[in-house]
């Protein structure tokens, strides 16, 4: 019987070596492949074995091993690992988060401004992909608003992938990503590229102002924020993460939420599991449980404290 041969240029992923990316992509970022992710894999990261040269995935997974903390294995790390993250969204997905922060919160912060409380808004957007959550964030808040003069308001805006964070950065997006908002609010908030940028359109500086972009992986302790949010966007995360990492995750998550503050996940996701952590209050919109652990505060104040703060 003739033996499976690969035609010149293409890579064969076996189950063995799939089980390895598997299990480090897990260790690195808490992230869960399913097995159904396999051909994903062999894809994403064949441009990576034609790069170096390598014959097999095995050879690259070994090269990623050796002296992982050197420089270029590190930079490779960060490499494979921006391949394998999936990046979908877009401006105003999922609206009704958008709706309630202009139409609700804000509101709500206002009435509590008129009542002596600080002008301060502060807004996590987690897993911020290529920035289109963030600044859609900057968008409501600006109509909810009206004027920021006066107002102390700042996002962060993080993600694992160093990739996406600097096309995010720039602002700087292909007019088809637009298409779907609303004419009056493009002009508003966007300036047309002409020339070389022709195509493209930019975010308008004052939105940028309010974002700061840092890379954050999940898993990572501490992680480098002191601040507590007003509003934390999590969406379309948590289904890359298996129950215990998620348990996780929410219970850091909490600590670095205002006990009046809000969470916003996925339209798919749900929290109705962690009780003891989240209520509902709107679909996919959730508080903090009112019997917060009491050290809650103090272990925000003090995580990442030896970094920059928001």
């Amino acid at each position: 019987s003739a033996s499976l041969v690969s035609a010149p240029g293409e890579f064969v992923l076996s189950q063995a070596e799939f089980r390895n990316f598997q299990k480090l992509i897990l260790a690195k970022t808490g992230i869960a492949l399913g097995d159904s992710k396999k051909n994903l894999v062999s894809s994403r990261l064949t441009k990576r074995l034609r790069h170096y040269g390598f014959q097999t995935f095995s050879e690259y997974y070994d090269y990623l091993m050796d002296g992982m903390d050197s420089a270029g294995q590190a930079d490779e790390l960060e490499e494979m690992i921006n391949r394998i993250t999936t990046n979908k969204t877009d401006f105003f997905r999922e609206n009704h988060h958008f709706e309630f922060l202009k139409n609700d919160f804000i509101p709500h912060l206002q009435a509590k401004v008129r009542q002596g409380g600080p002008r301060r808004l502060r807004i996590w957007s987690a897993a911020c992909s290529s920035g289109e959550e963030p600044y859609s964030i900057a968008m409501s808040i600006y109509e909810g608003l009206g004027s920021l003069s006066d107002w102390d308001v700042r996002i962060l805006a993080t993600d694992l992938d160093t990739a996406v964070l600097q096309q995010a950065e720039t602002g700087v997006y292909p007019d088809e990503r637009v298409e779907d908002i609303p004419l009056e609010t493009k002009r508003k908030y966007f300036l047309r590229g002409s020339g070389q940028q022709a195509g493209s359109v930019r975010v308008r500086a004052p939105l940028q102002q309010l974002i700061t972009f840092r890379r954050l992986n999940f898993i990572e302790e501490p992680w480098p924020i002191r601040a507590q949010f007003d509003m934390i966007f999590c969406r379309n995360v948590i289904i890359y993460f298996n129950q215990e990492t998620q348990r996780r995750l929410f219970s850091r998550m909490v600590t670095h939420l205002k006990p009046d503050g809000y969470l916003c996940i996925g339209h798919s996701e749900s929290l109705h599991w962690l009780p003891d952590l989240f209520e509902p209050v709107r679909n996919t919109i959730y508080q903090p449980q009112s019997a917060r652990p009491a050290q809650s505060a103090e272990s925000a104040g003090s995580a990442g404290s030896e970094r920059q703060a928001v």
